[in-house]
């Protein structure tokens, strides 16, 4: 990504200095004056919503979300491990409020509990899919990004972000469980069963 944006940067320079060399200059300036309107306005939001975030979990409500939460990411991510489903479900909650740089941590504590579950393939390829698409009731970072860029109506696409979120979680849903299928209850006992008598063979010697 860093290369693309690279040749990208790269490209566009060249050419004014081509086509219009006085203007590199002022736009290379006014591209980072918007940039830094853009950090500091992004800054004010996500630490408002980190704080909250951190009450959030101090003040216990994180974890009655993620019992609330659980039943669906259990079926969802065909785990039953509790660390994972708690950081699954505090993921899922700030990507649901369009802060996706503040999910990043839970995603990356969720991906690395995941890793040890009997279904981490499918568990793992689940969480990136639905990182991916990103499910959002509230874009708030895109609504802080239009602010800054001083929008008419910085809130006017909350209801296209919704329905284009709804339709591309949904169908990254389903193409993971067609391509990629999780382990059956019997095929992990077959599996913890072979791996049990393998370990007594090898204890005896054989």
């Amino acid at each position: 990504m860093n290369i693309l944006f690279t040749i990208l940067f790269l490209s566009a320079a060249v050419f004014l200095l081509i086509t219009a060399p006085e203007a590199l200059l002022p736009a290379l300036l006014d591209g980072a004056g918007k940039g830094a309107t853009v950090c500091v306005s992004l800054i004010a939001t996500y630490s408002v919503w980190m704080g909250l975030m951190r009450v959030w979990e101090d003040s216990g409500v994180a974890t009655k979300v993620s019992k609330l939460v659980k039943p669906l990411a259990k079926g969802l991510f065909k785990t039953d491990d509790e660390e994972a489903l708690r950081a699954i479900s505090m993921n899922l909650s700030v990507n649901l409020l369009g802060i996706s740089g503040v999910a990043t941590p839970y995603g990356i504590k969720a991906a690395n509990l995941l890793d040890r579950t009997e279904n981490a393939e499918y568990s793992s390829a689940m969480l990136f899919v639905l990182n991916a698409t990103s499910l959002q009731l509230i874009p708030t970072s895109i609504i802080a990004v239009r602010v800054a860029m001083n929008s008419a109506n910085p809130t006017d696409i909350v209801i296209p972000t919704l329905l284009a979120t709804v339709f591309s979680t949904l169908l990254g849903v389903i193409l993971t469980k067609l391509f990629i299928h999780p382990k059956t209850e019997k095929n992990i006992g077959k599996s913890t069963g072979i791996l049990r008598i393998k370990q007594k063979t090898k204890g005896a010697g054989i």
